[in-house]
């Protein structure tokens, strides 16, 4: 393997790897605000 190809191959795992943060991190956020809506909808948190 040459430098290049190794250069190549870091970056490309890099933003897969900022893509899969950022993926997990909106679930996240997305899940809390269904729960929230699901909670209000039902009469609040009593």
């Amino acid at each position: 393997m040459s430098i290049a190809t190794i250069l190549i191959a870091l970056v490309v795992g890099f933003i897969a790897w900022k893509l899969l943060v950022g993926l997990v991190k909106f679930g996240a956020l997305a899940l809390i605000a269904v729960a929230a809506i699901y909670f209000l909808s039902q009469g609040g948190f009593a």
